[in-house]
């Protein structure tokens, strides 16, 4: 029988299976691979009349269904064929050749900019003469390089459409970010830098944080992942906060919030007794805030919400998100997460009480903002307060086992995988702006952290009876980020490079980033923070083969290397445009790095010499930037960059993503070759991953998003988990992120995170 095809133009040819081969076997090149073996089941989907675009779609998930452990490469031959196909829709609107790659930059960023899709900035930054060069650094065989996941997810989320059509295609979005990002270089190198961006982007070296991918070039755009804030104990500054956030979050930021300093339940207000709510009300409008401004229609905004352990609310607060007890205390969409100080963790040690109060009778009687302190000056504030609350001299405040409040911890994370866990002290302890703040909590994925205050409101009356309120002193915490792909990264040489673009492009993004609110580009100007992480680690152990298991001194010296050039192009930034603002008196300043002063890096690092330099170079021109280093999860990024994410043990060799239109498998990328060296997280004892994440820890200034994993079918007991978290607690990190457990029936309990910092 003659199989008619129906092409785009609704003109009839006749099916050719030669073809489809010549097709197939130029999307296989390079694989070992039998390029016929999607045509075996060709009756399956092949029928007359069918439109040529869905037996393309068919083949392609055909191909996509092949991919294995043994010949994983297939999964790479989809993601070309999902490049083509949008190579052919790109074809039409630009009107150009079929069967090729339709770029013509300078065409497409007129069309782009004319259509509103681009902002203006690169035609107004550049010469037409400029931009014709750049166009010529495209490179189209880069788009050959995505798996189906990966391609997929670049189309559907990151790439600017128009009238529902897709009009970008991926070089010209890494070009123009490119262009974008060193728009304020000096005139004489920035082609330069332009280019090494480009091919450092678009050969998947570096992968941007999700508000720079899919922002940079459009107008009005948020740039910055990271956002925390911290609410006061008054009512103006609660509905201050409630607006930030959905700011932030309207803008796609995801966002943390600290309450440790609104008055707990039962508080008096204006002096009368059992007035105060307490935080959960709060709380649970902050969750409806977050469900009601999405993050650019993109999902739900993203809100993790801190609260000290010594408040009287913890208790309500660890039952957020379990489904037992009164729902009108319950706030299902929102990220709960425990600060906890030191003192506490020795009391679960010693098995002591633990005493919770209310901050407003603290602040009230004794003048002490407990949420304002930590280390020595928490413990001498609480000690205290302890004494006062024995002999019956507090009004609110409960004496608990401090071990079962823990328990209580394990129990809500087992449950629901949190809350996260953020170790104050030593947030604290390693801040190197500690002379001008302090840290009270932590962003979305916990990775992020810097020095956050409240504004204060007030309300000034005009002689015409207006009313204006001024917020004034505060800082909310923000942070731009990308990760390094090491999958792809093969020598020290190529790292430091690698190192030094990631530092400029996200130093740059400050100089014209738009901060949804004032106080974060007060912060910006002040601290200039910024957070280059990385992922691929298990992909970069595979191919040195290395376990997981044995990694740890493996990675302690890849991320001192990390560490070294990274704080390298720092300096060699304030060297030429000058230090962060509150360089003065930060531990930098006092030849302080990662809380260690010059003499503990002679005696205990590897690269001795290469330190020295640093703290010399330090003295002579400070550094740019107050914190650089964070480790994200990374999750959506990872599969555009084609390696695993983050810097944790691989999830499984193989899984199959299911959504609402279908199935997509997927595996590490060297898993043919490297099957015994990839280690599942599920299957290692989780304080071997504590003892691996230390040592990167020691290297980073800011946190790292640890996810931990526990597999119910290994016989885990309580006694495990606590035993990780005081591991953890011991070993120096600063923060846990989500808890996931594998059921005895195989399922896991799944994360939700936010797009910003999964990015």
């Amino acid at each position: 029988m003659v199989v008619q095809l129906i092409k785009r133009n609704g003109e009839k040819e006749e099916f050719s299976i030669f073809k489809i081969q010549k097709m197939l076997n130029e999307v296989c090149k390079g694989y070992k691979l039998e390029a016929y073996k999607p045509l075996l089941n060709l009756d399956e989907y092949l029928k007359n009349e069918m439109t040529t675009s869905d037996l393309f779609s068919a083949l392609m998930m055909n191909v996509l269904s092949l991919t294995s452990v043994e010949e994983p490469e297939w999964k790479n031959v989809a993601g070309r064929m999902k490049i083509l196909e949008l190579y052919k829709k790109a074809a039409q609107l630009r009107q150009s050749p079929k069967n090729t790659a339709p770029y013509d930059y300078v065409k497409f960023l007129k069309y782009a900019i004319e259509n509103k899709i681009y902002d203006r900035v690169i035609a107004e930054k550049y010469s037409e003469k400029e931009i014709a060069e750049a166009a010529t650094y495209i490179k189209p065989e880069y788009d050959m390089l995505y798996d189906y996941a990966g391609a997929n997810l670049l189309i559907k989320r990151y790439l600017c459409e128009f009238q529902d059509n897709i009009v970008e295609l991926p070089q010209d979005m890494f070009l123009s970010i490119a262009l974008l990002v060193e728009q304020n270089e000096d005139r004489a190198t920035r082609m330069a830098k332009v280019r090494d961006t480009y091919e450092k982007l678009a050969d998947r070296k570096i992968s941007l944080g999700t508000p720079l991918l899919m922002n940079l070039r459009r107008p009005n755009g948020n740039l910055s992942s990271c956002f925390i804030t911290a609410m006061d104990d008054t009512r103006e500054s609660i509905f201050y906060v409630i607006d930030q956030v959905a700011s932030i979050s309207k803008f796609g930021g995801g966002v943390g919030v600290n309450v440790s300093r609104v008055r707990a339940k039962g508080a008096r207000i204006k002096g009368i007794k059992n007035s105060s709510g307490g935080v959960i009300p709060w709380i649970r409008i902050l969750n409806d805030t977050a469900v009601a401004v999405n993050q650019q229609g993109k999902r739900k905004g993203a809100v993790t919400v801190s609260l000290d352990m010594w408040h009287l609310d913890i208790e309500d607060f660890l039952e957020l998100r379990t489904e037992n007890g009164d729902q009108r205390m319950k706030a299902y969409d929102i990220f709960p997460q425990v600060v906890v100080p030191d003192l506490f963790m020795q009391k679960v040690e010693n098995n002591e009480d633990w005493l919770m109060v209310d901050p407003h009778e603290v602040r009230t009687k004794y003048g002490v903002e407990l949420a304002n302190l930590w280390g020595k000056e928490f413990e001498k504030a609480y000690n205290q307060l302890y004494l006062e609350a024995a002999f019956g001299k507090l009004e609110l405040y409960k004496f608990y086992p401090a071990k079962e409040l823990l328990k209580k911890i394990m129990r809500s994370q087992i449950e629901t995988g949190m809350p996260y866990i953020a170790f104050k002290d030593t947030l604290n302890k390693y801040n190197p702006n500690k002379h001008d703040g302090l840290i009270v909590g932590t962003n979305l994925c916990t990775e992020s952290h810097s020095n956050v205050c409240p504004s204060h409101i007030e309300d000034d009356i005009l002689e015409n009876g207006k009313v204006i309120r001024r917020a004034e002193g505060g800082l909310v915490h923000v942070c731009n980020l990308v990760s390094i792909n090491l999958a792809n990264i093969d020598s020290d040489e190529e790292l430091e490079s690698v190192c030094a673009t990631s530092v400029r492009l996200l130093d740059n993004a400050i100089d014209f980033t738009k901060v949804p609110v004032l106080e974060g580009q007060q912060h910006n100007k002040r601290y200039r923070t910024i957070g280059v992480g990385a992922m691929g680690l298990a992909d970069k152990l595979a191919k040195n083969n290395i376990p997981y298991i044995l990694s740890a001194d493996y990675v302690d010296e890849l991320f001192e290397k990390m560490a070294i050039y990274n704080i390298k192009a720092s300096i060699e930034l304030a060297k030429e445009k000058g230090p962060f603002a509150a360089y003065e008196g930060s531990d930098w300043s006092k030849g302080i790095i990662f809380g260690h002063d010059k003499s503990w890096f002679a005696e205990n690092t590897k690269q001795k010499e290469a330190w020295a330099e640093i703290f010399d170079d330090l003295q002579k021109y400070g550094i740019r930037n107050s914190q650089i280093s964070a480790i994200a999860p990374n999750t959506s990024s990872s599969l555009i960059q084609g390696c695993t994410a983050s810097v944790l043990p691989i999830y499984s060799k193989f899984f199959v993503e299911t959504h609402g239109k279908g199935s997509i498998p997927n595996c590490p990328p060297y898993i043919r070759d490297k099957f015994w060296f990839y280690q599942e997280n599920r299957n290692i004892n989780q304080e071997t991953v504590i003892e691996v994440m230390s040592r990167i820890n020691k290297w980073i200034d800011t946190g790292i998003s640890i996810e931990l994993m526990y597999n119910l079918n290994r016989n885990i007991r309580a006694k495990d988990i606590y035993n990780t978290i005081m591991s953890a607690w011991k070993k120096d990190i600063k923060t846990l992120y989500y808890t996931r457990t594998i059921q005895k029936d195989g399922s896991s309990l799944e994360k939700e995170e936010c797009v910003s910092c999964a990015g």
